[in-house]
């Protein structure tokens, strides 16, 4: 069977964006408003960074295959990812106020930090299908950033929604020493993952 397209369980607009650049045609699948899609990024006590990614993105693939099946769509692959930014062992996801973004970007200054992304992929429609998960891990690190700067930053309204509280392909860019990694990953969707995902299923890249 030729695959035509894929569903995409994800609001970012950069992970359409990134989809695109690969050529790979999707459609939004996104959770209705009886769906707690919040609930599920919720960090369990003591879950460390990669832990706590992978079995996000695990839900969130779980939850959109079911949604898939329940509304009665044309069948094909789901795709979700997730990301995280680490410092150490502390996971910084998306800041709870403005308050929480400054804090955050603090943290941040003058310091690497990594940031995961999980890409799953399920080739069924079924509840409880096959699906294969990996994971990009990159490392990134940030100029020593003053008061001002951050104040700045988070009135731009940048760090909302953002884990980490920033976007590489924002302003934030300019803050950037070094980054080891995939910078598609750092975005929200390691491309180089999710060619890997998607060539076994008929896609060539």
């Amino acid at each position: 069977m030729t695959i035509e397209f894929i569903y995409l369980a994800s609001q970012s607009p950069r992970r359409r964006q990134l989809l695109d650049q690969i050529g790979v045609r999707h459609e939004l699948l996104l959770a209705g408003p009886d769906e707690d899609a919040e609930a599920l990024e919720a960090v369990l006590p003591g879950e460390l960074p990669h832990d706590y990614v992978q079995r996000v993105t695990q839900a969130k693939l779980d939850a959109a295959v079911a949604r898939l099946a329940r509304r009665g769509l044309p069948a094909a692959p789901v795709l979700c990812a997730d990301t995280t930014v680490a410092l150490g062992r502390s996971i910084l996801g998306k800041p709870a106020d403005d308050a929480d973004a400054a804090a955050t970007l603090a943290a941040l200054s003058g310091h690497s930090h990594r940031v995961l992304t999980a890409v799953a992929v399920a080739a069924a429609v079924a509840a409880g299908g096959a699906s294969r998960l990996l994971v990009s891990e990159s490392h990134v690190r940030f100029r020593a950033l003053g008061a001002d700067e951050i104040d700045r930053y988070v009135a731009s309204g940048e760090p909302r929604g953002k884990a980490g509280s920033y976007a590489i392909q924002s302003q934030a860019a300019a803050w950037i020493e070094h980054i080891e990694g995939s910078y598609s990953g750092i975005m929200g969707l390691p491309l180089f993952e999710t060619a890997e995902l998607l060539r076994p299923l008929g896609f060539c890249f």
